[in-house]
């Protein structure tokens, strides 16, 4: 099914540089932008993109690995890392 009719990426384009990139590197935080690089390709309008993440998501190699976190947890203490005052 074609995903992008503007750079002309096809499901299985977006599955196989899902693939490629897992393969070369397991640790590798895979986006949109990767994804359009890796194709050789760049976004045009953006109006395939809630197709184009749909699709990205349902690759089962698209996890993040387990070993890096998108978010930091409070210290010992109860802080944020961010140090910020409460009444910011």
């Amino acid at each position: 099914m074609i995903v992008c009719s503007c750079q002309h990426i096809a499901c299985k384009d977006i599955h196989a540089a899902i693939d490629w990139m897992r393969a070369s590197d397991p640790d590798t935080l895979i986006t949109p932008g990767k994804i359009y690089h890796a194709l050789g390709k760049q976004a045009d309008c953006g109006g395939c993109m809630p197709l184009f993440l749909e699709t990205m998501r349902k690759n089962p190699s698209l996890k993040i690995p387990s070993n890096q976190q998108v978010f930091k947890l409070p210290d010992e203490e109860g802080h944020s890392n961010e140090r910020r005052s409460q009444g910011y």
